[in-house]
């Protein structure tokens, strides 16, 4: 017997006290149960493809679509855009004929079967070689040309007539640039849009405003049956409307 006249709890059992204890407390909840969220939707990576694209764009000389052509490339860079070089004598055959989607074209030209924008008009100038007694002045009008020989090329735009005028003694050069060269060697003087001065400027030539000449009007056509999105977004760049524009 043990000291203390009580009985000693043999090892590895536990009293009775601690196991009264701990089934007097509260009994725990059971936990909820875990509702299930809904499955996400499958999603596929691969992204949705872009339609690619071609669009031809025709333009005559002279004609500066550059930021036209800027603002495409940012706005439809899947989509690319070329730009064909057209003459005034083919202008409408190209658009008729699909060749080409839109075109940048000198007026006048049969409307029928297109639509047009008008753009701007070009002031005339006369063209001479730079030693000519014509460049001493700022501006010219038709008078002063009385007596000078007046090239007019194959391809002329302006069908300008000029009374006193003195007709050249060989055969019409077959373009702009060919008359412009022919005029830097001294011989006569040629009449144009400014923008074909400007295309074909030589170091021996200059050129000067014709303020009582014959304007030259520029505009944006397509043909009336073709709706097609590449063609309603260009005309939306040559509109000036924004890319967020419900009407491209």
């Amino acid at each position: 017997m043990s000291k203390g006249g009580g009985a000693r709890p043999q090892p590895g059992k536990k009293g009775r006290g601690a196991a009264s204890r701990r089934s007097s407390g509260t009994p725990k909840r059971a936990p909820a149960p875990r509702q299930k969220r809904p499955a996400a939707p499958a999603v596929d990576p691969t992204p949705a493809p872009v339609e690619p694209g071609t669009f031809a764009l025709g333009a005559i000389p002279g004609a500066t679509p550059g930021r036209w052509i800027d603002v495409w490339k940012d706005r439809m860079p899947h989509v690319e855009l070329s730009l064909v070089p057209l003459t005034v004598a083919d202008q409408r055959a190209a658009l008729v004929a699909g060749d080409v989607d839109a075109a940048i074209v000198r007026l006048p030209i049969e409307r029928e079967g297109l639509h047009l924008i008008p753009l701007y008009d070009e002031v005339p100038v006369v063209v001479s070689a730079s030693d000519s007694h014509l460049t001493a002045a700022d501006e010219l009008e038709l008078s002063d040309l009385v007596g000078e020989v007046v090239i007019t090329p194959l391809d002329d735009v302006l069908g300008i007539q000029v009374s006193g005028a003195v007709a050249p003694r060989f055969a019409p050069p077959a373009d702009t640039a060919e008359a412009i060269a022919t005029v830097a060697t001294g011989v006569g003087i040629v009449i144009v849009p400014m923008s074909l001065a400007r295309l074909h400027h030589r170091k021996d030539t200059e050129y000067r405003p014709l303020r009582d000449g014959p304007s030259s009007s520029v505009a944006f056509a397509w043909v009336t049956d073709d709706a097609s999105p590449h063609v309603e977004t260009f005309v939306g760049i040559v509109r000036g409307r924004t890319a967020n524009s419900s009407r491209g």
